[in-house]
């Protein structure tokens, strides 16, 4: 095939409109031929990290051991595990898809995700180590009546858990099926039984060094990957840029435009406007991406792993080090696979699209730079991503079920640790046969909307009530419940009738709700309900909340009475 032909086959890929978490992660995707180096390869992964279950196994006998690791995780150390939880294969696939379709307006997502983490650094990281022992609803219920603040914390967990879980789930299938050349099927149940073997007998700790190897390896891998396309440009960005803006044009030039037009659509790349194209839009899901991030459940419940609020504060630094120095990475991994990539047929389809669709542009691009050795590492740790984050979840929600249901509004503070144990193994087991029937159920379907979801729902239910428990005095429980309530139900809501839902996949001809994140309306309106419910509050139990926040703050500033002691 000529230059001029290529070209023109690629110019679909430019011009044709491709979300950054959904293109190869839903739908129907290509079975390929069996890659066998990437299976050796993930092979090697899964032994390695069950050899780490089995040596975790023989260290989770407790309660505390299976949902924290005892406390004994380092501050560096979970901050690894943190980043290898927080970068998912959404932030490698979706974002350096995102920046090689629409370019810069990609960064959203790279500055979205990573702004969260400044606010847990400076409102949360101590404060919830030193209230906290399991759970985020230990701390949102510290001053509180435990059961309703505790049963809409652990539904709130159980919505975040349930939509990333599916997104996970289908995102491995879709991946394995095109990368292996696995079925689907075969593919979410081995994600399904790896996860159940990591959490069931390993617990926390199992989890954590999951983390760790896994965000070892992806780091390693994106580094290289980066390092790679900048060695071609005498490591200049400048030239890198300067060369994706001609690609893009060439691109548009061979799709039909005029050479001025195709000129302008070239050097769109380098400036907002492709992606989100109205403002409303992109407050509302910065909203999401940002505040979404400081009520991840599984996220915050890293912060109970170690043993003491220095090693909290230490975590997140860590943590926003490596995510921060990753999603850079992102942004040069994306305009390399528009220059080495988005011109090359083998990498292309007979419509003009990536083979296997948009977010396959970081794998190709590993293939472009490192042959097949390096695309089958890759691959592996496409999958390894996969697992490393369902674990996490798994464990989260089961922690949910267990600690907040179970032992806390069920048996009422009564039950042993041996007990609460027991029900979450076999919340595990629930969650996982869960997970696999809802990864294959939803195989042909979006599931962009679903990673959204989640993060507008803990944007606009958990962290809202988080922040407000934590430092207003006033806060009530049923300010707190009716809030966060309300708050839940409307991000759910208003992204069924986002365009999303309402009309890509319920096939309605125009969306009730006109933006795809409901964060700008369901966030302010939890926070707006908590203030409002809370100030005209006049029950016994308000004066008992309002009365409770002096002994809360103490705590939460001091560690005086934490798990693990003071932190002074």
């Amino acid at each position: 095939m000529t230059r001029r032909a290529a070209l023109a086959l690629a110019a679909g890929v430019v011009l044709m409109p491709a979300p950054a978490l959904a293109d190869a992660l839903a739908g129907e995707t290509v079975r390929q031929p069996t890659n066998w180096t990437a299976i050796a390869m993930f092979a090697a992964f899964a032994v390695l990290t069950l050899a780490i279950t089995r040596w975790a196994a023989r260290r989770t006998r407790t309660a505390s051991d299976f949902y924290t690791a005892g406390g004994g995780i380092t501050g560096f150390q979970n901050g690894l595990a943190i980043a290898g939880d927080y970068m998912s294969a959404a932030s490698f696939l979706g974002i350096s898809a995102q920046i090689f379709t629409d370019g810069y307006d990609g960064l959203i997502y790279s500055i979205g995700f990573l702004v969260g983490w400044p606010i847990i650094l400076f409102l949360m990281a101590e404060r919830l180590r030193n209230l906290g022992r399991y759970t985020f609803a230990d701390v949102a219920s510290f001053r509180f009546a435990q059961p309703p603040v505790r049963g809409f914390a652990a539904i709130s967990t159980l919505t975040v858990v349930l939509f990333y879980l599916i997104a996970q789930m289908v995102g491995a299938g879709q991946l394995i099926k095109l990368l292996f050349g696995l079925r689907y099927e075969y593919a979410v149940v081995i994600v399904g039984v790896l996860m159940t073997l990591y959490v069931l007998f390993g617990g926390m700790t199992a989890t954590t060094w999951v983390q760790i190897v896994k965000a070892v390896l992806l780091l390693g891998s994106a580094t290289f990957m980066a390092l790679a396309v900048l060695a071609q440009f005498g490591f200049s960005p400048e030239a890198l840029f300067a060369r994706a803006v001609a690609v893009k044009t060439d691109l548009a030039a061979a799709a039909g435009l005029d050479p001025g037009a195709a000129a302008v659509r070239g050097r769109s790349i380098m400036g907002p406007g492709n992606f989100i194209k109205d403002p409303v839009s992109a407050v509302s899901f910065g909203l999401a991406l940002m505040f979404g991030t400081a009520g991840l459940p599984h996220i915050l419940m890293r912060f109970f792993t170690v043993p003491d609020a220095r090693q909290a504060r230490k975590s997140v630094l860590w943590a926003t080090g490596w995510i921060g120095y990753f999603y850079l990475l992102t942004f040069i991994i994306g305009f390399g696979a528009i220059v080495l990539v988005a011109t090359e047929p083998r990498y292309l389809d007979p419509a003009g699209g990536l083979v296997g669709g948009g977010n396959m542009a970081a794998i190709h691009l590993a293939h472009a730079v490192g042959g097949n050795v390096f695309l089958g590492f890759v691959s592996a740790v496409a999958f390894a991503t996969i697992l490393a984050v369902v674990a996490g979840l798994t464990l989260s929600g089961a922690s949910a079920v267990s600690h907040d249901l179970y032992a806390t509004v069920f048996r009422k503070g009564a039950a042993d640790s041996a007990a609460e144990l027991r029900v979450s193994r076999r919340t595990v087991l629930v969650l996982a046969i869960l997970a696999i029937l809802l990864g294959i159920i939803f195989e042909k379907q979006n599931v962009a909307f679903m990673v959204s979801l989640a993060f507008a729902v803990a944007a606009s239910g958990n962290f809202p009530v988080l922040l407000l428990s934590l430092l207003w005095k006033g806060c009530t429980t049923r300010g707190v419940v009716v809030g966060g309530t309300l708050g839940l139900v409307l991000a759910v809501g208003l992204t069924v009738l986002s365009p999303a839902v309402w009309v890509t996949i319920l096939g309605h001809p125009a969306a009730i709700f006109p933006y795809s994140s409901p964060a700008i309306i369901s966030m302010p309106a939890a926070f707006l309900a908590i203030w409002l419910v809370s100030l005209f509050d006049r029950s016994a139990r308000a004066a008992v909340d309002r009365d409770g926040y002096l002994a809360q703050r103490v705590r939460a500033e001091t560690g005086i009475g934490a798990v693990g002691g003071a932190s002074h």
